[in-house]
């Protein structure tokens, strides 16, 4: 079954960045996050902090971070065109 949703841009970006990391369509992230949701019992306590705040970057990642090895570079495109260039279907 086809629908439409609309998804904040903020979620949109963040969503299509994980399919890239793991090499798999939106639509294939969007579904198997939903099965996630479904099959979870609603929690009654206080809100858990999001993966987002717990995660920790190794060592050599931030090394290389302070570094400006992930800077972008002249030439370099924007997340935002990539991401407009998938939706455009280019």
């Amino acid at each position: 079954m086809k629908t439409t949703i609309d998804i904040p841009e903020p979620l949109y970006k963040k969503a299509k960045i994980r399919a890239i990391e793991r090499g798999q369509t939106l639509q294939q992230i969007v579904l198997t996050s939903l099965e996630r949701e479904l099959e979870v019992p609603p929690v009654t306590s206080g809100p858990s902090p999001s993966y987002w705040a717990d995660r920790m970057l190794l060592p050599e990642f931030k090394a290389a971070q302070k570094a400006g090895a992930y800077r972008p570079k002249p030439g370099d495109r924007d997340i935002t065109a990539l991401i407009s260039d998938d939706r455009d279907g280019n």
